[in-house]
């Protein structure tokens, strides 16, 4: 428990309205979007304006050796943001302006509580696009995302969170504020400590400024539907694609329980019937985007796709979209735990992940929907359970286990764009062995050596 003395000089530094402890405030800040981990409702909710504000919260933090929960949204996947034995949660969602959209250099400077869509709707104005977009883009801060490397829809082609962060203001474990990275197209100076901090998911430092790269928005795009009667050919068309040098912006699979749970839920138009459909967008200069799809659509044919539906228009694109965006709130009409994973894998090994998952859900007799970012190999198989059921709760964590063992065992990751966290810190020496562990624990270490910082995340 934080002493009423802590609490005072909190509440003095920061103003009574910026210090929440009411119970049911507590409660909601132990919770983020992930089911089956361990939490602790925090001691007190902080709500900084700006950085002054953190500084001084993590000054007295480090001080009493009291834990801090860095926050955005919270819709996180892998426990990341909620408490393991109380402490302070820092939420920061009062620090969400946007303080520069520099469209000479490209670039926009942020502060961590601004909502990713708010960003891409205010540079659209600029005929821009701030291209990371995870399922909860208009929910997601970029603080959350830079914290977590968020990938999103459109991986394939532009990449993930990382690849757009140019540089940051930080605040270290002792209250310290540096800078890292800027503007600059190019920045080798010194270690790249902007690389660092993103993805390290609060556990290095805490977000007050983010600079990012913006992209010019492509000129055309469209989209396609492709239907499949057996979802390991969908899963050969997909390397396929990627073999033929055609770079889609957005390549996604749904099974055919994601197409039937989203069809009842949104009524969209997918065909029940299929075994599985890719979702494709393509975008660039038109000739060329129209050329792609001719291609794509031949090698969709090659490889059986039953029918290939092209939108004709952005009301249809939007519709071919949407479905995608509510496979996972449809799925919860099935069983009311859902869980969520993000094992990663080569793309030409998509095909044998697919059937691997498929695999699993038999073996353990679990309800396993497989969709996902198939274009990049980020596949998210996602696993159905009633959480009062103890014995089928034991399963489902059996059939975790062997999704993530078969996913490193095809040469992939744990995670392609929910980070670690909580959910999957015990996995992590299975990928990086002993030494690989040591090696980050030296640097939280280096950082944060009273380990304030969102404690017990990451690393066992």
């Amino acid at each position: 428990m934080i002493s009423q003395d802590v609490l005072k000089s909190l509440i003095k530094e920061l103003g009574a309205d910026n210090v929440l402890i009411d119970k049911e405030d507590l409660v909601c800040y132990a919770y983020d979007a992930t089911p089956l981990i361990q939490k602790a409702v925090p001691d007190v909710i902080i709500t900084p304006r700006g950085r002054d504000d953190i500084v001084s919260v993590v000054k007295i933090a480090n001080a009493h050796r009291i834990p801090i929960y860095p926050r955005g949204s919270g819709t996180n996947l892998s426990g990341g943001t909620v408490p393991l034995q109380g402490g302070i949660v820092i939420s920061m969602l009062k620090m969400n302006r946007i303080l520069e959209i520099d469209a000479e250099n490209l670039t926009a400077t942020v502060q961590p509580g601004v909502i990713v869509q708010d960003l891409n709707n205010e540079i659209e104005k600029y005929g821009l696009m701030y291209p990371p977009d995870p399922g909860t883009v208009t929910t997601a801060t970029m603080g959350g995302t830079v914290a977590e490397c968020a990938g999103g829809l459109r991986g394939l082609k532009y990449g993930v969170t990382k690849h757009y962060i140019m540089g940051m203001e930080v605040v270290l474990a002792n209250g310290d504020v540096i800078k890292c990275g800027g503007k600059t197209v190019k920045n080798v100076s010194g270690y790249d400590l902007t690389k660092l901090f993103v993805g390290s998911e609060g556990t290095l430092g805490i977000f007050t400024e983010i600079t990012v790269r913006l992209v010019p928005a492509p000129d055309f795009r469209r989209s396609m539907i492709a239907v499949f009667d057996d979802i390991e050919k969908a899963g050969r068309t997909i390397a396929d694609i990627i073999a033929n040098k055609i770079t889609p912006a957005t390549m996604e699979i749904m099974d055919n329980l994601t197409i039937r749970t989203v069809e009842n839920y949104s009524r969209v138009g997918l065909p029940t019937d299929a075994a599985a459909v890719l979702l494709i967008e393509l975008d660039g200069i038109k000739e060329v985007v129209e050329r792609e799809v001719c291609l794509v659509t031949s090698i969709c044919q090659t490889n059986g796709a039953v029918n290939i539906q092209i939108a004709k228009d952005d009301i249809e694109r939007d519709r071919i979209w949407t479905a995608r965006r509510v496979a996972l709130p449809a799925l919860a009409q099935i069983k009311p735990m859902i869980v969520l994973e993000d094992a990663t894998v080569p793309r030409s090994k998509i095909p044998e992940m697919i059937k691997a998952c498929l695999n699993i859900g038999k073996n353990n007799d679990i309800m396993i929907a497989v969709m996902g970012h198939a274009g990049d190999g980020n596949l998210h198989p996602i696993l159905l359970a009633d959480p009062k059921d103890e014995e089928e709760i034991s399963r489902l964590k059996k059939a975790v286990d062997e999704i993530f063992s078969a996913a490193l065992k095809l040469g992939g990751t744990l995670s392609g764009e929910h980070g670690i966290g909580i959910a999957k810190a015990k996995f992590m020496k299975w990928e990086f062995g002993t030494t690989g562990i040591i090696a980050m624990k030296k640097i939280k270490d280096a950082l944060d050596p009273n380990g304030i910082l969102n404690p017990g995340k990451i690393f066992v």
